[in-house]
């Protein structure tokens, strides 16, 4: 494979970089506190209290501490992309991760929800930014639109630092001897996001979304992790660990190998508490087609439930990836998660 040598990639993320040092109100403090939660009084506990119960049950307030965020970008509604550096505290690595929360995480009527989590991982190095954050892709205008149409579900989307440098890439595993991203990516990151918002209790507020590279890691995470994560948007993904760096350390390269995970999850109960979703994307351009056709048909089996967008025209880059979110990807993994509960 050739994860580093994808031009496309690079080119749309130095695009987002460039764009994203335009933004007048860069560097400016943001918060996400979002609104304050208030106990129901008088008739409307009565009326609300159904309601106001179910949200309660099912979220998680943020748990702290509370970290210091600047704006990297601002989007067309007032809604901003935040940046901070987080120091992990189970991995022991310190880097970028942008955020983003929709109109409706500050709504007075979800104040006392949660927030399904998506995370959103660029393809090539993934270092030192994330080309998510740009404004650019249109990747938090396009699910604020589909939000408000029904096509989403408002997700918070967070978007961490892929690498821990450009000379490597890490497979987003512990590789033997090397900065674990694979910790980073699925303890450290969760853990800061609760830290800071409201979200949901259960692996139904939370998924991943990645290009490339970025598809490689969500897709063997939410394998890996079925307790953390439900679902996955894997678009043009690598299907098996390539990285170098596991030269010497077979079986924990095979630990981290999609193919191994999702046949071992398949082979179990196909029962709600297991299922996952995988919605692969691929462009009709792209040389992946076949790859990834043959992973859903080997391994889309039992409680491992798949869906293939084949985009027409579409290449190995970005901005193919989000319209084909938008034709039906989103939608699907949507249907499976947990919505933000409204309250009087």
């Amino acid at each position: 494979m050739n994860r580093l040598s994808r031009a496309l990639m690079t080119a749309v993320a130095l695009g987002s970089v460039l764009l994203a040092t335009g933004c007048s109100d860069e560097g400016e403090p943001v918060s996400f506190d979002g609104p304050a939660v208030k106990a129901p009084t008088g008739g409307g506990a009565q009326k609300g209290g159904g309601a106001a119960a179910e949200a309660a049950a099912k979220t998680l307030l943020p748990t702290g501490p509370k970290a210091s965020f600047t704006t990297q970008n601002t989007l067309d509604d007032g809604t901003r992309i935040g940046v901070t550096t987080l120091e992990g505290r189970k991995s022991g690595f310190t880097g970028k991760v942008w955020v983003w929360a929709p109109e409706q995480y500050f709504d007075e009527k979800y104040a006392g929800s949660g927030f399904p989590v998506l995370i959103a991982l660029p393809g090539g190095n993934g270092y030192p930014n994330n080309y998510w954050m740009g404004t650019d892709l249109k990747l938090q205008s396009s699910i604020a639109k589909w939000s408000k149409e029904g096509r989403s579900l408002p997700f918070i989307v967070v978007m961490p630092v892929l690498n821990p440098d450009a000379k490597n890439y890490y497979d987003g595993s512990d590789i033997p001897g090397q900065p674990k991203m694979g910790t980073w990516m699925t303890e450290d990151v969760p853990d800061f996001v609760k830290a800071n918002f409201r979200t949901f209790t259960s692996r139904d507020g939370w998924a991943f979304m990645g290009s490339s590279s970025g598809a490689f890691v969500g897709l063997k995470s939410v394998l890996q992790r079925p307790d953390r994560f439900k679902a996955v948007i894997a678009s043009g993904p690598d299907t098996v660990p390539d990285s170098p760096l596991w030269s010497g350390h077979e079986p924990q390269r095979q630990a981290n190998n999609p193919e191994k995970l999702a046949e071992a999850l398949g082979a179990r109960p196909d029962t709600g508490a297991n299922a996952v979703y995988l919605a692969f994307q691929v462009g009709t351009k792209e040389s992946g087609v076949a790859r990834v056709k043959k992973f859903v048909r080997d391994y889309g089996k039992g409680p491992v439930k798949t869906r293939l967008q084949v985009i027409q025209d579409g290449e190995h880059n970005a901005k193919t990836y989000v319209q084909g979110m938008g034709d039906g990807s989103i939608e699907w993994i949507s249907k499976h998660m947990q919505a933000p509960v409204p309250t009087p």
